[in-house]
């Protein structure tokens, strides 16, 4: 049996995706197949290109500062120019170029320059072209018998690919490839479920995030991390119901970017693991 698992996006919380995988890991269950969207990508690529689950902690601790507070653009004015394919940023928003370095450099320390190098196992991540309003996948590996091919995309570099995933609106600018600007995968497909069953997993755990409460103490960010997990578990109904599990993780109002909470998060990642393993065996 072919064992797949789809992580969903959540900022900095997606660490908690490695705390997933290596609970998995220390219990025996191997993983077959893996998709990821947004932060979801980022442990999906490197786990797919054969880092263990511990070392991406590593790996999100030594990035994490850099990613979240340099590369801002300065302002570049008139919507025009997106339209017209111009290169076009809002001020204040990260360019994502050094989470783009980063992973291509290291997939090269594997040997790998682009998705389609990946060899250990089968790897999705969606994106939206935001100009064509459609989603894409990039991928290592075309399914059979899918009928619209031209939705793949397999000749792309890993840190170009994890970087469109990763474009959160309003935090990061559009990704230029090509002729497309991606952004945020989960503006579409969240939790890449039916991607991975494309890719023969009989079997999918979908990982997702609980939508935290909001009180009187909670405060605007608080409200907007709700709202982004009312929204991505809105737009991932149906992947959930075609998913075997849902291992949703509870990350006590862990903010988008707030990578003073990475250490609780891979922490919350293997406990929550660890108390649904009979759950996860059973599948």
């Amino acid at each position: 049996m072919k064992l797949g698992i789809a992580l969903s996006g959540g900022g900095i919380r997606g660490i908690a995706h490695a705390g997933v995988l290596k609970a998995l890991e220390d219990n025996g269950i191997k993983i077959d197949i893996i998709g990821g969207t947004s932060s979801g990508s980022l442990v999906a690529s490197l786990y797919a290109m054969g880092y263990s689950p511990y070392y991406i902690y590593i790996l999100f601790k030594r990035y994490a500062k850099d990613i979240v507070e340099i590369n801002s653009l300065p302002i570049v004015s008139g919507i025009g120019n997106f339209m017209m394919n111009k290169k076009v940023c809002i001020s204040g928003l990260k360019t994502g170029e050094t989470i783009e370095r980063a992973y291509d450099n290291l997939a090269k320390r594997r040997g790998i320059k682009k998705l389609k190098d990946i060899t250990k196992m089968p790897l999705v991540i969606p994106t939206v072209d935001v100009k064509l309003s459609k989603e894409f996948v990039f991928t290592n590996q075309i399914p059979e018998n899918c009928e619209e091919e031209t939705s793949y995309i397999t000749d792309i570099s890993v840190g170009k690919a994890v970087r469109a995933s990763s474009s959160f609106p309003a935090v990061f600018c559009p990704c230029d490839f090509k002729t497309h600007k991606f952004l945020d995968g989960g503006v579409l497909d969240n939790i890449p479920v039916l991607e991975v069953k494309k890719q023969g997993a009989e079997k999918v755990i979908a990982v997702n995030f609980k939508a935290d409460d909001v009180d009187e103490n909670s405060n605007m960010m608080d409200i907007a991390m709700r709202t982004i997990d009312i929204m991505g578990n809105k737009i991932s109904e149906e992947s959930l119901r075609q998913s075997d599990f849902v291992l949703t993780i509870s990350t006590d109002k862990t903010g988008l970017l707030d990578i003073g909470k990475l250490d609780k998060c891979y922490q919350y990642g293997y406990q929550a693991t660890i108390q649904n393993l009979d759950k996860i065996k059973e599948i």
